[in-house]
């Protein structure tokens, strides 16, 4: 089989130096894929740099300048548009690559399903993304970063640029993952590489980024719904090995960007973890209750997330399974239905609605 193509897509705007460091640490460990720099507008040393290190990549190279400063998402646009590879991979200076990194993404988006691969990250830099458990190599996941992101190609070209009317960040991505969930394109991460990253020079100021943030917030949620976090109980009867398309409709939810906490007792911890359901997405969280006192555990570990997050939903199997600690927890079988019909809230149901 022949080796899939690259192009790697590295928006600048100035910071010459930081730039630099990271362009030679992709031409040393990403030598075969052709390197794609969109220079949005910046100084003439940052133009001199770009222009030494562009000149003798000759075809295995592409140099796209914009007269002024575009902006971090049309940039990235531009270099997806001027993408005719396999896979895309997007890399913000502050980054730096190393050996197998590119290798690791690109094992990750050959897997069934796979469109969007994120690495891990380390440094005084590193974004706030999801890890697979410890151990775990694969996971599906709704938490990247624009640092480090690979796209293949058939999505991106079905599915054009991300909203520049967004934010450069958390809006602009969830809203490319939905997009891409509804194409039937998974987003993994991979824990067999991990990108290093230094400060982000961040660029505007706070009240402007801000503003920014809380009108994308609203158009997303308006275009998608808004994600909440669920908190489950089984109930110490239920046999996990009966839970299968339970976990199937929990995944689905993920996808959307829901998130889930699920209450174990021992017995069925012990069962997800052999079938490996403990580590299916990176938004499904798999508690353990103790052999004794478990009642009791699950009271005070379910009021600890309620004090993080007031707006947390409890849920139990069944009508003949209590949730302690609460008398507000929904029935499972109701939150399934819900989310099949495109609703994601208790206060957002109209009808009660039958599993189909």
């Amino acid at each position: 089989m022949p080796s899939p193509t690259v192009d790697i897509i590295v928006p600048v705007w100035d910071n010459p130096f930081e730039t630099r460091a990271c362009l030679a640490s992709i031409l040393q460990h990403a030598p075969e894929a052709r390197l794609v720099i969109i220079d949005n507008c910046s100084s003439r040393q940052t133009q001199l740099m770009l222009e030494e290190i562009f000149e003798p990549l000759e075809d295995s190279g592409l140099f796209i300048s914009s007269e002024r400063n575009i902006g971090l998402v049309p940039a990235i646009n531009r270099g997806l548009a001027a993408s005719d590879s396999d896979y895309s991979v997007i890399v913000r200076p502050h980054a730096m690559v190393a050996g197998g990194w590119l290798q690791a993404l690109l094992d990750a988006g050959g897997m069934t399903g796979a469109g969007i691969v994120s690495p891990v990250f380390r440094g005084s830099g590193a974004p706030a993304v999801a890890r697979p458990l410890p151990g775990c190599l694969l996971s599906e996941t709704f938490s990247v970063s624009f640092s480090t992101l690979l796209i293949k190609g058939d999505l991106h070209r079905q599915l054009g640029g991300f909203d520049e009317t967004l934010d450069g960040g958390e809006w602009c991505l969830r809203d490319y993952l939905r997009r891409a969930e509804a194409k039937g394109y998974h987003t993994c991460v991979t824990a067999r590489t991990e990108i290093t990253c230094s400060h982000e020079t961040v660029f505007g100021s706070p009240k402007r980024r801000q503003e920014q943030a809380c009108s994308s917030r609203e158009q997303y949620h308006t275009r998608w719904g808004a994600a909440h976090h669920y908190c489950l109980y089984f109930g110490p009867g239920a046999d996990a090995a009966d839970l299968s398309g339970t976990l199937t409709a929990l995944t689905s939810a993920a996808r959307k960007g829901h998130r889930f906490t699920l209450l174990l007792h021992r017995r069925q911890f012990k069962e997800f973890r052999r079938r490996g359901w403990n580590a299916l997405h990176t938004a499904i969280t798999v508690c353990q209750l103790p052999l004794f006192g478990a009642q009791r555990s699950l009271e005070r570990q379910y009021a600890a997330l309620r004090s993080v997050d007031p707006d947390l939903i409890p849920v139990k199997l069944s009508n003949d399974v209590a949730f302690p600690g609460t008398t507000a927890a929904i029935c499972l079988s109701d939150i399934v239905a819900v989310h099949r019909n495109g609703i994601c809230h208790p206060a957002e149901w109209n009808n009660p609605l039958e599993v189909v």
